[in-house]
């Protein structure tokens, strides 16, 4: 229960509404504790003292007793023997209160039932107020939950999986905040009432209320053993509940391989089986669930029908008042159906504590580094980008991806990087966002295992400001749900741009990328509503509104990895001719690349992109086996005839001696 009295304290943060939530949950039982109070007079006109010590056997009921303003002085007497600081009835009141026995109860009736009423306005106000309390508890943590999330490093995200931590945020924070009700709205609530009503008790008969009360100890024990039992097991099960949701997402997002490869019963199969242990873990939970109450009442309904025995013995001996017992026996039974549901409501607590631990544990993880407000920025790429021997291995990882690495890139050049699948090409380019970090080199070996940037290690700057100057546009288009125009500008808050300018730039990236023909024969042009991952677009201008994106950033670094992979010749074509536009290699190289400030790395799989490349870099498990020219690579590099063969559309072939068609 420790992480879930950690999430706790955080209630603490709405402290005026808290503590105006107890003054009511206190008036709401104050005047249950009235209410039954108010029934002594009741049962003493209606009963009139028979059964009393000393009274008479065989007369009426209803025959003796004390009218309403006696009752009334009596109770006067009792407030004062409690001290001066307890108000009282002014005498001028019971002077006017009827005598007659019929109308005192009639008062009596009418007041119980005011009492009634203002205890349950007070009860919804309690509820009220709690369940505010809680909603912006829960919100405040699944924002600070998912604002961790963000900022964890990629290597994290990959190693943990994006669909459990999607899980956690989502689902166990909707478990805590059953638990936060069982806490502050009901058990609050259930565990005054039940305080007042043994109070009342104690009142009235202090040894049969301590006889009733030697039940506490054993439903402790009852309530603490299932609860174990329950957190353990809802542990377990909100794991494999993520497990269940990973799957489903895992097997919808790849619905069309599924139906390809006709493996629908494969799957469903798999859902099930995992399905199946959710149910398992779940019937555990339910289990002990349901025996807690029954225990509890057992043991409640045992010591009660002990009680009433030795009562009922003492009251036919005369020894003792059945008014008072009937009220005692009456405040415990209401002091039970007050406390009877604490056991669930504890139950329910033992479950948001396993969601409160799988919640921890995502506030636990290291945050990504960088984010430091007093580091300095990184100022803009002018010079070169250099590798310097890193080195990056993935989680779970036997060999790494990126395997000593040095490699200098001068600025303005366009450098194309080409290799079998997975020699580490992304790998690699992903280390200049800080997407990845290099490995930790091992002491004593220097400045090695760095990235730098016009000679800075970019590890030492912000973060931020090192991703301002870089643009990346993937294979994977990454849009989001939102207008055309909102994705465009995706990430430019950090331009400093007016609306008015950054209409301007938005509409200019747009034209630049090959994209606002498409955009403005959409019925809302730039207003255009999309669906998640950019539905209701053709591949190809999803990847030119991408393409449109980083054109929006002038990035010093601009970083494309295999952005024209996917999608048809026609939009291959223009998005080529967008791309070389911006970067300068179209027709002048170079030069023109250098003149608008950029860098640009290509991961390649055409030849035109190939051949338009100021240098071509050779991966192969992680390692540059030759960096060159086209044509140098084709007279000396074994790999890249074979990449020029295979991979390399329209590449010309080297023939058996080597020579180049």
């Amino acid at each position: 229960m420790t992480h879930f009295w950690q999430y706790a304290r955080l209630l603490l943060r709405y402290r005026a509404l808290l503590v105006l939530a107890m003054v009511f949950a206190t008036l709401s039982a104050g005047g249950l504790g009235a209410g039954l109070l108010g029934m002594k007079p009741v049962l003493d006109k209606v009963l009139g003292g028979v059964g009393a010590p000393g009274g008479t056997p065989g007369v009426a009921p209803g025959a003796g007793g004390k009218d309403l303003p006696a009752l009334a002085a009596d109770l006067n007497q009792s407030l004062a023997r409690m001290g001066n600081w307890t108000p009282r009835i002014p005498d001028a009141w019971i002077a006017q209160l009827p005598t007659g026995a019929f109308t005192a109860v009639v008062w009596i009736v009418v007041g119980l039932g005011i009492l009634t009423i203002v205890g349950a306005a007070c009860n919804f106000l309690h509820a009220y107020l709690s369940l505010t309390i809680i909603s912006r508890t829960i919100a405040n943590i699944r924002r600070q939950a998912f604002r961790h999330v963000i900022h964890l490093p990629l290597r994290t995200v990959v190693s943990v999986g994006p669909s459990d931590l999607v899980s956690r945020i989502v689902y166990d924070s909707a478990a805590l905040s059953i638990g936060f009700n069982a806490l502050l709205s009901r058990v609050v609530a259930q565990v005054s009432k039940g305080f007042v009503a043994v109070l009342v008790a104690f009142w009235f008969q202090p040894i049969l209320a301590g006889v009733a009360l030697v039940a506490a100890p054993v439903v402790y024990t009852i309530i603490r053993k299932l609860g174990k039992r329950i957190r353990r097991a809802s542990k377990s099960a909100l794991q494999g509940q993520a497990d269940l949701y990973h799957t489903a997402n895992e097997v919808l997002s790849g619905l069309r391989v599924v139906k390809v490869h006709a493996a629908e019963r494969a799957e469903a199969g798999r859902f099930h089986r995992i399905n199946k242990a959710v149910v398992s873990q779940e019937f555990r939970v339910r289990t002990a669930r349901a025996l807690s109450s029954p225990l509890v009442e057992t043991v409640a309904l045992f010591i009660l029908g002990g009680l009433s025995l030795v009562a009922i013995k003492a009251i036919l001996n005369g020894h003792l008042d059945r008014a008072e017992f009937l009220i005692v026996l009456g405040s415990l039974g209401v002091a039970g159906a007050s406390l009877k549901p604490i056991t669930g409501l504890v139950n329910d607590m033992q479950q948001a504590s396993a969601a409160a631990q799988r919640l921890s544990e995502i506030t636990g993880y290291a945050l990504e580094t960088g984010h430091d407000a007093r580091l300095a920025r990184l100022p803009r790429h002018e010079r070169e980008i250099e590798f310097r021997d890193v080195r990056l291995t993935y989680p779970n990882s036997a060999r790494p991806a990126v395997d000593g690495v040095s490699l200098t890139i001068p600025f303005g050049s366009t450098i194309a990087f080409v290799g079998p699948n997975g020699s580490g090409k992304t790998s690699l380019l992903s280390l200049i966002p800080r997407l990845f970090d290099p490995d930790e080199p091992a002491p004593g070996s220097g400045e090695r295992g760095c990235v730098l940037v016009d000679g800075r290690n970019i590890r030492e700057f912000s973060v931020r400001s090192v991703r301002r100057q870089i643009a990346v546009v993937t294979q994977d288009t990454v849009l989001f749900r939102g207008s055309i125009r909102d994705n465009i500008a995706y990430g430019a808050e950090g331009l400093g741009l007016t609306s008015g300018a950054l209409d301007e730039r938005i509409r200019d990236a747009a034209k630049r990328a090959r994209a606002e023909e498409f955009i403005l024969a959409k019925p809302d042009g730039y207003d255009t509503m999309l669906g998640e991952g950019g539905s209701g677009l053709s591949g190809g201008q999803r990847q030119r509104i991408a393409i449109a994106r980083a054109i929006l950033r002038e990035p010093a670094i601009l970083i494309l990895d295999e952005a024209t992979s996917m999608i048809d010749a026609e939009s291959e074509a223009q998005i080529s001719e967008a791309i070389s536009e911006f970067v300068g290699v179209a027709g002048a190289g170079a030069g023109e690349a250098r003149a608008k400030g950029r860098t640009c790395l290509i991961v390649a799989h055409r030849l035109s992109t190939v051949l338009a490349a100021d240098r071509i870099v050779v991966l192969d498990q992680g390692r540059i086996v030759d960096q060159g020219t086209h044509a140098e690579l084709l007279g000396r590099c074994n790999l890249y005839r074979r990449l020029a063969r295979e991979q390399l559309i329209d590449a010309p072939l080297p023939d058996a001696a080597g020579t180049v068609a």
